[in-house]
């Protein structure tokens, strides 16, 4: 689970680590956050003070911001979106956008298809998605979102700029847009223009389904948190020693057998083909690529308890259902290893759309040096076979991946020659320090979920780094972005995702989007604590950590 060996206990199975804020209808703590934030408690990094609605609030932090004193438009029953004739990316953002501005509002927000409208054309009133290739300082998921007391417009260059522009939008309403049932407004987004784009094109999170089994609603709601603040990849850890979490039907017993349990001895459960695809489909529309991992060498019990013929000694392991690392492993030498690695990969890659599939290669304790890079020699090649880009975590460095294969970091130190090696050879780098990035770290020594092996994670903590400068001697050049980690060894249920995973989620967004000039713990902390009552509408689960002005406190 790409991490050294955890001076935790193991928690006693599933619901053993208490759920700190259970979900709640109530709104409370919305209406005082909207009462103190009118009254001006919250402020720019240069002390300006802002009210509710401000183009400052926005998490993560765009490029420009520009307001427009005075200015604001307000949906009413008779606001309409307006799309350019054959944009069926922009259909697709305006379908989501009326999904979820509809429960709220009431309103119907019909789809209306335009001629198309240009930089300079007058909009005819409306929230309007452009396209307009001739913005290509955008790239691929940049926007431009201008607002006045007639029209909204956002303009992109692609369907994913679009998409990130509606997030920005949806940020700009009142917190209570986010009700799912039907509230009275009024409905108002302040005036003036953002201009933004990624500052990283790969911003990622990471939920580990194989300690805890995580069913597909919970990830699909997990999937909604990431979209909202504009991130962008989810990596599924999809086997482990605890569980096999995902349908091989060359292999069945992966899944029968493998699949049956979890940490603690609770009962685990799979992904079907189907239910997959389900979630693929969800994350697409949302905007988000799912990236899936298969651990190899290691990390292999689940795989190895379900056909002894993959055991060396020819007797398959018992299930197993702590916490330990590092004490399994495939048998290197056996053809029958390589048949099965290759139809696993084989039938993932099929089932994968996005470009990546993620081979774990991290904590192969029981395989020799010699025997691992034996191993990934005849892997590597698999994927590539397969059409897609292998993704390890720090350790397959060793094994010299293709050039173009990406390295996720995750270890602690500033220091790290094997990765300038691999930037060097032309591989890409993924950023995850746990000490950083792993939001399953406690919060402090009082809290009851998650691990400490990397240390005490803070909120502070988990923003105050940048991931093009934690390893000094790797060029910028050669990082493609940043990941957070979250490994389920004490999370047996999405409330406890959500509290180990807010407040420090969307900071990790904001650093991987946001220029690294905009990066402003004090100021980022003001805006952070106006995410409360959105959360609150969502049902989230988060922790009050005491570095941040929450309304109330």
């Amino acid at each position: 689970m790409n991490r050294a060996q955890p001076r935790t206990a193991a928690p006693t199975g599933a619901g053993s680590g208490r759920t700190p804020f259970p979900r709640r209808a109530s709104v409370t703590l919305a209406l005082a956050a909207s009462a103190i934030m009118t009254a001006g408690m919250f402020s720019t990094a240069s002390g300006a003070q802002l009210s509710e609605s401000s183009l400052y609030d926005v998490i993560p932090a765009p490029v420009s911001v520009e307001p427009a004193s005075g200015e604001q438009y307000r949906l009413t029953g008779h606001t309409s979106i307006h799309i350019d004739k054959q944009a069926s990316s922009a259909k697709r953002v305006a379908n989501r956008l009326r999904e979820l501005l509809r429960p709220a509002t009431g309103f119907a927000l019909p789809i209306k298809h335009d001629a198309a409208k240009y930089e300079g054309e007058d909009e005819t009133g409306g929230i309007s998605l452009r396209l307009d290739g001739s913005r290509a300082e955008l790239g691929r998921a940049g926007y431009r979102l201008r607002i006045d007391d007639d029209s909204v417009t956002i303009r992109a260059t692609t369907g994913d700029g679009l998409f990130n522009g509606m997030q920005t939008l949806r940020q700009l309403l009142p917190a209570t847009i986010e009700s799912d049932s039907e509230r009275s407004g009024p409905w108002t987004i302040p005036g003036g223009e953002i201009t933004d784009r990624p500052r990283f094109e790969h911003r990622a999170a990471m939920l580990d389904v194989a300690r805890h089994f995580h069913g597909v609603d919970s990830v699909k709601r997990y999937i909604d948190h990431l979209a909202l603040y504009k991130v962008n990849y989810l990596h599924l850890h999809l086997s482990d020693d605890q569980g096999w979490r995902i349908q091989i039907d060359s292999w069945p017993r992966l899944t029968t057998h493998g699949g049956d349990t979890e940490v603690g001895g609770t009962p685990g459960g799979y992904y079907t083909k189907q239910e997959y695809g389900e979630i693929v489909d969800y994350a697409a529309a949302r905007n988000v690529t799912i990236v899936p991992e298969i651990d190899l060498p290691g990390h292999t019990n689940a795989a190895l308890s379900s056909y002894d013929k993959l055991n060396c000694d020819g007797t398959a392991p018992p299930p197993y259902t702590g916490i330990e690392v590092g004490f399994s492993s495939l048998c290197i030498d056996e053809p029958v290893t390589y048949r099965f690695v290759e139809d696993v990969i084989r039938e993932v890659a099929a089932m994968t759309p996005g470009p990546y599939l993620h081979i774990g290669g991290d904590e192969a304790h029981s395989t020799s040096e010699a025997d691992y890079k034996k191993f990934m020699s005849r892997v590597l090649p698999l994927v590539e076979k397969y059409g897609k880009t292998a993704v390890g975590w720090s350790e397959y460095a060793k094994a010299t991946p293709p050039k173009g294969s990406v390295v996720q970091y995750w270890h602690t130190e500033n220091s790290a020659p094997e990765m300038v090696e691999a930037a060097a050879n032309g591989n890409k780098i993924l950023m995850s320090p746990a000490n950083k990035a792993y939001i399953d770290m406690k919060y402090n020594e009082d809290t009851e979920l998650g691990l400490d092996w990397a240390g005490y994670s803070t909120v502070r903590d988990s923003y105050r780094w940048d991931p093009a400068t934690f390893l000094p001697d790797v060029p910028d050049e050669a990082i493609l972005g940043v990941e957070a980690p979250m490994w389920t060894e004490t999370l047996a249920n999405l409330d406890q995702v959500e509290f180990m995973a807010f407040p420090r989620l969307p900071g990790i967004a904001e650093i991987g989007w946001s220029p690294a000039s905009k990066h402003d713990w004090q100021a980022y902390r003001q805006r952070l604590a106006a995410q409360a009552p959105r959360w609150e509408q969502l049902g989230i689960d988060y922790y009050r950590s005491p570095q941040v002005p929450w309304p109330g406190n």
